[in-house]
């Protein structure tokens, strides 16, 4: 198994990029709830603290905070990724490589990870995070987007029910 260079810091804060194998897919979305379940139960055995989340139809993007005795983001993921993927049919174009380690070829085997360097940087990345439906054309307003913590910013009042604008108007918010 390949060791990807990865930082593993105990206690840091990373953002994520997590992929679907099909990027036509929008099987996040219509699982949203099984989605769910799987995180929550992740969390409960490995906690970590989810400072914003996004959920689109063939990724997701989140900031997390890990403990501070504990760096394993990977065993994280590979909880929620498994877990979901038991509770679905495996895909049709399986390659005979995913077959032979078990995998239903829903996901991407690697993520994108990035530690969070500073306050600005985890600004920058929340933004990113909660922009990103508009970015991908799915809705014209960030508040239209149903699978994102930033209803939980607006509710805890961190950001207006507006923010972001119409399509970009007030930002940029770009990879």
């Amino acid at each position: 198994m390949p060791n990807y260079r990865r930082e593993r810091i105990a206690g840091a804060t990373y953002f994520f990029t997590v992929t679907l194998a099909d990027r036509r897919s929008r099987i996040l979305v219509k699982e949203i709830a099984l989605l769910r379940q799987v995180y929550v139960e992740a969390n409960k055995r490995m906690p970590f603290k989810t400072i914003a989340i996004c959920v689109l139809p063939d990724h997701l993007h989140a900031v997390w905070e890990l403990p501070e005795d504990d760096h394993d983001y990977s065993l994280r993921w590979a909880l929620i990724k498994s877990q979901f993927s038991r509770a679905l049919p495996a895909m049709a174009t399986v390659t005979a490589s995913k077959s032979r380690r078990r995998e239903k070829g829903i996901w991407q085997r690697r993520f994108w990870e990035h530690r969070i360097r500073d306050e600005d940087d985890l600004a920058r990345h929340v933004d990113y995070i909660h922009f990103n439906p508009v970015k991908h054309g799915l809705v014209t307003q960030v508040g239209d987007w149903p699978y994102s913590s930033f209803h939980r910013y607006v509710a805890r009042g961190l950001l207006s029910a507006d923010w972001g604008g119409r399509g970009g108007d007030d930002g940029e918010f770009g990879e």
